[in-house]
């Protein structure tokens, strides 16, 4: 068996992750918009917020780098968050829009 990290598990990670103000894990939230192993076992991932004034704009980003660099062979996570594209109700999953009773009506 290989301890090497793939993007999947990266992402398992991740979806431990949650905005304490809505019951979903940031992935299914679609906050997260790309995941990349660079050298050196750095994760490197781009995301957004669900607003520029996001009150959890710091605690996310470090919950996000405890997990994933708690993963066998990380040594780091680089955390990029952009503004585009902005956020908006239809990133979400669809089990995120259903757990949320968002189903039909989202955005």
């Amino acid at each position: 068996m290989s301890n090497t990290i793939t993007v999947d598990d990266v992402y398992k990670e991740l979806r431990q992750v949650f905005d304490p103000e809505i019951p979903v894990n940031i992935v299914d939230l679609g906050l997260v918009y790309e995941v990349a192993m660079a050298d050196g076992g750095v994760c490197k991932i781009r995301m957004t917020l669900t607003s520029q004034s996001c009150p959890e704009a710091r605690n996310i980003p470090e919950a996000m780098k405890r997990r994933v660099n708690a993963l066998p062979g990380i040594t780091g996570t680089e955390i990029q968050i952009v503004w585009e594209p902005p956020w908006t109700p239809h990133l979400m999953s669809e089990q995120a829009k259903k757990d949320l009773g968002w189903e039909g009506d989202a955005g």
